[in-house]
């Protein structure tokens, strides 16, 4: 994890919104899941065109939001057919919290 890059991903209000309706997904995401088979679970994870109708921004932009969030380490994703599943990386929020409290 690199903090600036952290930073960077969260100096948007969409994206920061984003990792916040992410923390309660079944809250803000009511219909998750909805595309993945029975058989197959990604707790929490919520697929792209929910987050992008959450976030009323097109298809492009939302992909690029999560993209850049992913690779700040911030989100975890998994696909399944055409479908994209994030979910919060919950261990790399634990660590900038931690830098937060030790080096700010």
């Amino acid at each position: 994890m690199k903090p600036i890059d952290v930073f960077k991903a969260l100096s948007n209000e969409t994206r920061l919104n984003i990792l916040q309706w992410l923390k309660e997904p079944e809250k803000h995401f009511p219909k998750q899941g909805a595309h993945l088979p029975k058989e197959v679970s990604y707790k929490g994870g919520v697929c792209v065109g929910d987050i992008q109708e959450k976030a009323n921004a097109s298809q492009s932009t939302i992909s690029h939001y999560l993209n850049m969030m992913q690779k700040a380490g911030l989100l975890e994703s998994i696909r399944h057919g055409q479908w994209t599943y994030y979910r919060r990386n919950e261990e790399v929020i634990r660590q900038i919290t931690e830098y937060f409290e030790t080096e700010i």
